[in-house]
């Protein structure tokens, strides 16, 4: 589902009309209707006053439901990690930014073989 849609379907689920949305963001409703219509893409400072309006986070507004989410693989695992301590979670954090750099070099440097 593309941005525009997405808008539409969560106005629609709150019950805004286009105007009151409008409103609420602060733009003409003029700007409203060109979004829900794929015309044009909102800023960013556009898209957070949406998602405020609407109620949502803006990852709502620009990805579809399972777009940003953990694979299905991975999460029960992460689940799990909102029993663990602070100082637990920032262990995993660490973990994880050093398994994705090794993973992003070993991918760079694989892309740059002359062999």
């Amino acid at each position: 589902m593309n941005f525009g849609k997405r808008l539409a379907a969560l106005r629609k689920v709150r019950s805004l009309t286009q105007l009151v949305l409008a409103e609420k963001v602060g733009c003409h409703v003029t700007m409203i209707r060109r979004y829900e219509a794929n015309e044009t893409q909102p800023t960013l400072e556009v898209i957070r006053k949406l998602a405020v309006a609407l109620g949502v986070s803006a990852d709502a507004l620009v990805f579809d439901e399972h777009e940003r989410g953990p694979d299905d693989d991975l999460r029960l695992q992460f689940e799990a990690l909102s029993q663990f301590t602070p100082e637990e979670k920032q262990i995993v954090r660490v973990l994880l930014e050093s398994l994705i750099l090794k993973h992003d070099a070993s991918r760079f440097t694989r892309g740059n073989d002359p062999s």
